[in-house]
């Protein structure tokens, strides 16, 4: 969901990146007691087969609150598109959670995973759960959400936690108890992947001021430690969070939007770590991040693919960052996503390629 690569350089901020890599270099070690050992990673990864998914929202829903909330949890859509990514031979999704959806009700918000889950199993794809997000809209509000800006890509998304929230430590009690309540009912899911703790922290401009948040959160999931990885994805070139997140990943996760010799130079550094690798968001076309430039190299080196966007919705992200179509007419290039809403692919040479390199049946 990378829209912003490079976050300015303010006294301010440079002031917070003095002051965080000290701290970061006095707790490092401290951080990483809860990691998996690299033997324990590799072991598990070897298990899963090659994973090939996407980004799950159901085209009904603008953002997280809508897919998770009860007045508009669409298990009919979900069940019907989560069969179409297990017919072109998916076998993952990963999907965000809001920490707002469950504070509301999380006795309901649990049992609406629970279906979730359950529907994603019956067609043989397991889950990449993500528990917070810096990118897009600050100020999420619980109840009937926007409807989308035409022709803006994710113009309905929103942050979790809420800007306030991000920005004040003595309200992150209830963000414990969120973590804590979800990973503990699900520990041991075998349903459920793995966690991504916490997507592109520093995204928004937030830059190192995520950095806190991002390194209790660690520290909340390990005090539960459920049987599946715990990870957070690099995505851009902050040495401070890309160090903190790869020491204490239990398996390897990054973004890549660029082109194929990009991707192909981070996924050879990024091995000599030791730990499998999972990108976990890549795949815009007008960036030429493409099918069928990347995905043979996922599979060269066993590398999970997991690609943003399955079905045109109400996300609107088959129009690029930053640039809007005024009156939404549907671009000639799609930025994201595989299929039309009916379920018919964007380019079946796409779905055709994916079945091929995953064995499925074409």
């Amino acid at each position: 969901m990378t829209a912003v690569k490079h976050c300015g350089n303010s006294i301010i901020n440079k002031a917070i990146l003095v002051f965080a890599g000290l701290a970061f270099g006095l707790s490092i070690k401290a951080q990483t007691s809860g990691i998996w050992p690299a033997a324990k990673s590799m072991a598990w990864y070897q298990k899963q087969g090659w994973l090939v998914g996407s980004n799950f929202l159901p085209s009904t829903a603008i953002n997280q609150l809508e897919m998770w909330q009860a007045e508009s949890f669409d298990e009919k859509t979900i069940d019907k598109e989560l069969g179409w990514a297990q017919d072109i031979g998916m076998n993952v999704m990963r999907v965000y959670l809001h920490d707002l959806a469950w504070k509301t009700d999380p006795a309901g918000f649990k049992q609406r995973m629970n279906s979730f889950l359950g529907i994603a199993a019956s067609h043989n794809i397991r889950i990449l759960f993500t528990l917070f997000d810096d990118c897009w809209n600050p100020d999420p509000h619980i109840g009937k959400q926007p409807d989308p800006k035409p022709g803006v890509h994710n113009s309905g998304w929103v942050r979790s936690p809420s800007r306030a929230i991000h920005d004040d430590s003595t309200q992150w009690g209830a963000l414990e108890q969120y973590v804590k309540d979800v990973l503990s009912a699900f520990r041991d899911d075998d349903r459920i992947l793995m966690w991504d703790l916490y997507n592109e922290p520093g995204n928004s401009g937030y830059g190192l001021s995520s950095l806190p948040l991002l390194q209790r959160v660690f520290k909340w999931a390990w005090e539960i430690r459920p049987s599946q990885p715990l990870s957070s994805a690099t995505w851009y070139e902050n040495k401070i969070l890309n160090e903190f997140q790869l020491a204490n990943s239990d398996v390897i996760t990054f973004h890549n939007y660029n082109d194929a010799p990009s991707l192909e130079r981070e996924i050879r550094e990024k091995m000599k770590l030791g730990r499998p690798l999972i990108c976990s968001e890549y795949m815009a076309r007008t960036r030429n991040s493409r099918f069928e430039t990347h995905l043979p190299i996922f599979k060269k080196y066993n590398v999970g693919a997991i690609n943003w966007g399955l079905v045109s919705g109400k996300s609107n992200t088959i129009f690029e960052w930053g640039k809007p179509i005024p009156g939404g007419s549907e671009p000639k290039i799609w930025f994201h996503d595989i299929l039309r809403k009916d379920g018919t692919p964007y380019d079946p040479e796409e779905t055709r390629l994916i079945r091929r390199l995953t064995g499925h049946k074409l």
